[in-house]
């Protein structure tokens, strides 16, 4: 198989970008540095399909080295023919080979092999020739032995049987056309093993769906519906034509005494040994393509999530709402920095409402808290009342918002809670955590496990280690286009940093601790384990505000910077000017991009991207995304009626809906065939994470706190 080849076909992309990529990674360089340092060789190609190449490309070498190692064993066995070798060099899939190599496969002790111990083999290969005159029973007559226990005329057909039923499941094209078969017209179906028992898997008690059109959540549901032991799932096949196929191979002589015999091995050796097999082939395929869709789902809310923009230049109180535990509170100032903590008890059992009002205002008065961050765990709706309350009371405007806890626990009970904030407690982290999830949500929610922030669906069911990879993959992507400040970012947040390794980013926080500020970049090759490579992988990614160079506040990269400073020295300004904002609108001044990129020496790709960061130096990309809603009056779940808009804040995307936050503690749900008027495949096409939407209330159920509501003609 030529790799580079299939990898451009696949991704739709040149061969040229392809080979270029491939080579990149296997020199080491970061999906990060490629995507943002690398364009000129890849064509611009994004993190994006660049993520998607480099796990097509482990894919399709295990693929080749497992070809390699099935054509190994078959040559060893004298068994390889020029015709298979070249079946098994063109299987496109791991499925392929397996089914190719399975008459080959060294076996466990099967039935068929021990018939074969029984020298029941010459018997088995008469009945396949179906030219026999005489009857079988006459046949076998010849192979009776009872001192190898074939006693019977009956134990001889038997063995026989045995061996041929196993030589038709061997067969990998009967295998290939048969799972074919079974994915076209075959049914999943499922049934309660508990008809009249109450579940919130009710509406699979009587399913069925084509396996070809079965959608990826419905798939995960059933598996875990199936493990709780509520369910009983299983494909039906479409078994009389399956049958019907094989006969037609099978049987090639209208034979009297072997077409009766042949129709019963072909009925047992699909239903024993072919249809469990392809059953399980098939839900494993089924259960991968959905924990794949799932997977990337989860991946763009996260993304989304991450790149929620920061609410700059504001001092947060954060809270912790709880009821007997009380509340705890956290202030903390515009760059995170925590200021002061304490615990109210303003709900249920102590209710006191008016000191704890007494010890917010004072914080408020103290520290010029312009905003508080709430958030939406137990007891979130009682607080949320007593804030409003408060906030009427003020003499200047301080607002709320309601901020997604998940992952807080989490976060505050960990290790690097721990070593963050040795003197607190787990509810003052997860206060503190409150506060800068508003302030940076990257910058805080990089220390959480991103399956642990609640923006995806049915993750605890699926490949932990390939949803681990895939969601790091999204966290490294969303640090890298942001940059971090190397004089103010925590190990947690430097570890995502390309090139950047866990023990490096606590290298970097202790060299700065020792020897004070960053004043350059490049005095990141005194930090220990930081070498010339890392420091190319991550020199980049990294922002010094006030330095020595002021390119080291943007995103060129140093190996550009001799570029730069000639670029900048031909347009008649100095390094100083990148700093003071006087390089706004440069790109007007450049009338021919490619003519001074080779003057430069660079690349006319590499030439944009320094002007477009020369112009906006250090630009956070976060700028662009929608901004929390900010509130100062509360809203309940009674106060709702039909025909209602609301504004509202996207809080999850799956697979059938969007989750939308409109304040009043229970996220309604816009149904997929609420969001727009086109057709549409998959929520994502219309709306994402952390999106400002204005929603209709379509029903609500207090009873089961159910809010449906629609984004149509709103």
């Amino acid at each position: 198989m030529d790799i580079i080849k299939t990898l451009a076909q696949e991704l739709n992309i040149k061969t040229s970008q392809a080979d270029a990529a491939v080579k990149l990674i296997d020199e080491g360089n970061t999906i990060p540095f490629i995507a943002r340092y690398r364009k000129e060789a890849t064509g611009s190609l994004n993190d994006e399909v660049l993520r998607q190449l480099f796990e097509r490309l482990n894919y399709l070498r295990s693929l080749e080295d497992k070809k390699q190692q099935v054509m190994a064993s078959i040559e060893e066995q004298g068994k390889l023919t020029e015709e298979l070798k070249a079946q098994i060099e063109a299987a496109q899939t791991l499925v392929v080979v397996d089914d190719l190599y399975r008459p080959y496969r060294p076996k466990r002790r099967t039935r068929a092999a021990i018939a074969k111990e029984k020298g029941l083999e010459p018997l088995a290969n008469i009945i396949k020739l179906q030219s026999t005159s005489k009857p079988l029973e006459e046949e076998a007559q010849a192979y009776l032995n009872p001192e190898k226990e074939v006693c019977t005329v009956e134990d001889a057909l038997n063995g026989a049987s045995d061996i041929i039923a196993e030589a038709i499941s061997d067969e990998a094209d009967y295998r290939i056309r048969i799972r074919e078969m079974t994915t076209k017209k075959g049914m999943v179906t499922s049934a309660a093993k508990n008809p009249d028992a109450e579940s919130v898997y009710e509406m699979y008690y009587e399913f069925s769906e084509s396996v070809s059109k079965i959608a990826g959540h419905r798939v995960l549901a059933l598996n875990r519906g199936e493990a709780e032991k509520i369910l009983t799932v299983k494909i039906e096949a479409p078994q009389e034509d399956i049958i019907r196929y094989l006969e037609k191979q099978v049987i090639v002589k209208e034979n009297p005494h072997t077409v009766p015999f042949l129709k019963a091995v072909i009925a047992d050796s699909y239903q024993r040994l072919i249809a469990p097999a392809i059953e399980r082939e098939i839900r494993s395929s089924l259960t991968e393509a959905a924990e794949d869709g799932a997977i990337r789902v989860f991946g763009k809310n996260l993304e989304q999530l991450l790149m929620q923009p920061p609410i700059v230049g504001q001092v947060v109180l954060g809270w912790d709402p709880a009821f007997r535990t009380g509340c705890k509170i956290c202030v903390a100032d515009p760059t995170g920095k925590v200021l002061d903590t304490t615990v109210i008890y303003p709900t249920a059992p102590q209710n006191k409402v008016a000191e704890s009002k007494a010890v917010i205002k004072e914080l408020i008065y103290k520290y010029n808290v312009t905003l508080i961050s709430l958030g939406n765990g137990t007891a979130s709706r009682e607080s949320e009342i007593i804030i409003v309350d408060l906030l009427k009371e003020l003499d200047r405007p301080v607002q709320y918002v309601i901020v997604n806890e998940a992952g807080a626990s989490v976060y505050s009970a960990s290790k690097l809670a721990t070593e963050e904030f040795p003197n607190f407690d787990v509810g003052q982290r997860s206060a503190a955590s409150m506060a800068r999830r508003l302030q940076d949500p990257l910058a805080e929610l990089v220390k959480i496990d991103p399956k642990s922030i609640g923006v995806g669906q049915y993750q605890h069911d699926m490949n932990q280690k390939k949803l681990t990879e895939a969601l790091s993959g999204v966290v490294e992507d969303c640090v890298n286009k942001v940059g971090v400040d190397l004089n103010t970012a925590s190990a947690s947040l430097l570890e995502y940093i390309s090139g950047v390794s866990k023990a490096v980013a606590k290298n970097i926080v202790a060299y700065r601790e020792e020897n004070g500020r960053f004043e350059s970049r490049s005095q990141l090759l005194k930090v220990a384990k930081l070498g010339p490579k890392a420091y190319e992988q991550c020199a980049g990614f990294t922002r010094i505000i006030n330095g020595k160079n002021p390119l080291d506040t943007t995103a060129v990269h140093p190996e550009s910077y001799d570029a730069a400073k000639k670029l900048l020295s031909s347009l008649g300004y100095e390094p100083a000017d990148i700093t003071s904002g006087n390089l706004k609108g440069i790109a007007k001044k450049i009338t021919d991009y490619k003519k001074l990129a080779a003057d430069l020496e660079i690349g006319e790709i590499t030439l944009r991207d320094i002007v477009k960061e020369l112009e906006k130096p250090a630009r956070d990309p976060r700028e662009d995304m929608p901004k929390p809603i900010l509130r100062s009056d509360v809203l309940e779940m009674k106060d709702l009626t039909e025909g209602m808009i609301l504004k509202g804040t996207v809080r999850n995307v799956i697979d059938f809906g969007v989750f939308v936050d409109i304040g009043v503690h229970q996220d309604g749900l816009v149904h997929i065939s609420q969001i727009c008027d086109r057709f549409i495949k998959h929520p994502l096409e219309a709306v994402h994470v952390g999106d400002i939407v204005d929603v209709k209330v379509m029903s609500v159920d207090i009873a089961k706190k159910r809010i449906q509501l629609t984004m149509k003609g709103v």
